[in-house]
This record gives C-alpha cells, structure tokens and sequence, in this order.
C-alpha cells in the first residue's frame, strides 16, 4: 500500500478480525496520545487486555504436575523413583493435577509483557507500564519466551473468546517485532502495515467479521465450492485446486460471493491504459459460474480493494450475474467505513 492504514483504522480492523468489541480505553489512548506505529498500539492493547484479566483475577485451571513428595499423591512415576532410590526414603516422583493459574497461555502473556518492556522500539513510557504490569503477575506463573513452536500448540486446544483474542495479539506482536532479527532472519515488520500479505489477512477476517456482527439480512461464513466438472477417474477431480471464498453473504433472495483483495491499486496499467487485475476477476468470475445458488436468489460477485492510489467503483453483467469492483477508503473515520460496508450489500 502506498499510504498506510491510519492506526486508528487499524485498531477497528483488528478488533473485528480477532472478533473483538473495540474498548473506550484504548481508543481514548490513541486519541490522548496518537500512536505512530502498530507496535505502540498492539502494546496498549496488551496492556488493556492483561490488566482488565489480572483485575478479574487469572482464571484457574487444572495442570499435571510432578514433583518429588513424601506425601504419596495423584499417580506414582516408579521409573525415576526407584531409580533415584526414593521409595526406601519414604519418598516418590508424583505426577497430579492441581488448580493453577500458570497455564500456557498466562505464560505467553507474561513472556510477551517482559519481552515488550525492554524492547527498544517501544515507547519508553509504555515501557515502564509494562514493567509495572509484569509485576503484578502471580509468582505462580512462569514466564514463557515467545517461539514460533508456541503458538500452533496453543492453537490445538481451540481456545475460545478472551483467550483467542490475547493468543492472536500475542502472536502479532511476536510474528512482526519479537525477537530482534539475526543477520540472516527475516526481516520483523515494526509496521506492518507495510507488509501486504498480513494486512490482506486481516483486511479479509476483519470484513468478514464485521458482516457477521453488523447486519442481520445475510448468513456469513467462507463456502467451500465445488467444480461443476467430470473427469474420467474419480482421482483426477481431487488434482483440482480448492476454490474457498473470502465471505459469502446468503439469504433466501441474494447470495453474493465478497472477495477481498488487499493490493495498493485496484487498476494495472497495461500497454498505457488502466486495467482491472485479470486474476481477480477470473477467479470471482469462476466462483460464480460454479457456485450453485438456491432456488429463487440472485447469485452477485464483488471484489472489494482498500483506496490506496484512486477510487473505482463499476458494475458489470458477467456470465448473466451482476459484479461489482469498487475500493473502501480505510483514511475516512471509521463510521464511514463502517457505513460504506453495509451500504455495499444492501
């Protein structure tokens, strides 16, 4: 993108990505003292997040445990307690469950706090917050050094709502700013915004998402479609790529097939003229001429590009089904946006 999604818009598009309700403390902080780059605002949100939790007191769960005990409990590890010669000292290797807040996800939160308070593109200001917060973490809870290898493991036990929010924050801020890159490493994106393949993720879910909070005329979900195509072995239809919409808007009169795309120009130039993108417009396109709508809709295709460069905004009839391309200007405050959104599949 040319020019960089205000970080105000960012803060929205988050919010909704991650199926979050915007707090009024974070938008009075961006306002009191405006942020000018993601990481400052992905830190305030932290900070907000983690002290709305240790408010509410951290939440308990059972973990396993081990430990050497003279007091036999839970289930006895013989290996290493006859091999360490405990059991004639009246001792033994124990491995129980016992209520604890030092859970992964805790750890991960305190890890990403302590990383953050001495991280050098961090606000010294906001520093010193996130010292104080790390303080106020139980001694109970250990902190956990963010790793590419936390996250996906976190991620298998489906954590829901609170939960999911503060592991897809954490994992922003470790995917774009932790640790510091070594010679050969990546590069970090402090501001991301740069980085079109995230933001284009997050454009998508925060799209998708705000439909489904926003308006109640439409189902919203991504649809999986399957190719109106025959093949002479039934292996070959598997050699098929996927086709899995962005968001489809269904009711029993419209099905609209929404693509996102995340581009700094919704036009290309070609032998010096404008150009629509032909790969998006093929694949809408081939969405439509393969989804099968229900008796009675009207099947409809729009590609939705962010303004970056110029406005556009055209209709065509392709294949007998209505597409619309048109771009959403992410500069406007965000009740426009918001409100050219709904205007968009009314």
């Amino acid at each position: 993108m040319e020019s960089a999604v205000p970080i105000a818009t960012l803060y929205y598009l988050l919010c909704y990505a991650w199926q979050r309700l915007p707090a009024p403390a974070v938008l009075r902080a961006t306002e009191a003292t405006p942020f000018h780059r993601p990481l400052e605002l992905l830190t305030q949100m932290l900070l907000h997040a983690t002290r709305e939790r240790l408010r509410a007191g951290l939440p308990l769960t059972f973990q396993t445990q081990e430990a050497e005990l003279r007091a036999l409990r839970g289930r006895i590890e013989l290996a290493p307690s006859l091999s360490q010669g405990l059991l004639p000292q009246g001792r033994a290797v124990c491995t129980y469950d016992e209520l604890s807040a030092n859970t992964p996800l805790h750890q991960l939160l305190l890890g990403t706090v302590a990383a953050l308070a001495t991280h050098r593109a961090v606000p010294v200001a906001l520093r010193r917050e996130l010292s104080q917060l790390r303080r106020r973490f139980p001694a109970g809870v250990a902190a956990l050094v963010p790793t590419a290898a936390v996250f996906p493991a976190l991620r298998r036990q489906r954590p829901g709502g609170e939960d999911a929010f503060l592991l897809h924050l954490c994992e922003l801020i470790y995917e774009t700013a932790l640790p510091a890159p070594a010679e050969n490493s990546p590069r970090r994106f402090v501001d991301f915004r740069r980085d079109e393949r995230l933001m284009a993720r997050i454009f998508e879910q925060a799209v998708r998402n705000f439909y489904r909070r926003e308006q109640r005329q439409y189902r919203v979900f991504a649809e999986t479609i399957a190719w109106q195509a025959n093949a002479p072995k039934a292996e070959d239809m598997a050699l098929l790529p996927t086709m899995l919409t962005d968001t489809t808007l269904e009711s029993s009169a419209r099905k609209i097939i929404l693509d996102t795309k995340y581009y700094a120009a919704a036009l290309r130039p070609r032998y010096d003229q404008q150009r629509l993108i032909a790969p998006h417009l093929y694949q809408l396109y081939a969405y439509l001429q393969n989804v099968q709508p229900a008796a009675g809709q009207q099947l409809e295709g729009i590609l939705l590009y962010p303004a970056a460069t110029a406005a556009v905004d055209v209709r065509y009839t392709l294949g007998g089904h209505p597409v619309r391309i048109v771009t959403l200007d992410l500069h406007q405050p965000w009740p426009g946006i918001a409100a050219d959104l709904l205007a968009l599949v009314r």
